[in-house]
């Protein structure tokens, strides 16, 4: 029987106390890098989304030298997902005997890392990640109704 060596790694973080969007809007700019390159984009990014990512990035590098024996140079984050977890709901006392909801969000944060020199086929790097500036600029062309044979010309 012929055993296939695993080439991927996770780290999961539950409960982080923040909204999920927050969290995506910055697993969205490190899906499909790699490690180093991520480490650098966490570090100068001004969100406080970060540090959590950040620190799951590194735990998942971690697992990998540790389990896999892998380099941190052929690591790569090959999937990055945020699920919304529970709400923490308390009250806080206001006016008049009233109260006031408060709701805090909860996010699940997963970090999948795959090592490129295990695995037999290479993927290419630029293919995981999703292509946002297909074409940005566009030339625009006008046509002239009456003399190109449109709709209000008449022959």
């Amino acid at each position: 029987m012929i055993k296939k060596k695993k080439t991927e790694v996770y780290a999961l973080g539950q409960h982080i106390s923040m909204s999920a969007d927050k969290a995506r809007r910055v697993i969205d700019q490190i899906r499909g890098r790699s490690y180093e390159e991520t480490l650098l984009i966490l570090e100068l990014m001004p969100y406080r989304a970060c540090y959590p990512i950040f620190k799951l990035v590194y735990s998942a590098a971690a697992n990998a030298s540790y389990n896999m024996g892998s380099n941190e140079a052929n690591l790569l984050i090959s999937k990055a997902e945020v699920n919304e977890g529970t709400t923490i709901k308390k009250f806080k006392p206001r006016a008049r005997g009233r109260s006031y909801p408060i709701k805090r969000p909860t996010c699940h944060i997963t970090i999948v890392m795959k090592d490129i020199s295990l695995d037999n086929e290479y993927i290419e790097i630029k293919s995981l990640k999703k292509s946002r500036w297909k074409n940005k600029h566009t030339t625009m062309v006008y046509h002239d109704m009456y003399s190109s044979g449109g709709v209000w010309d008449k022959k």
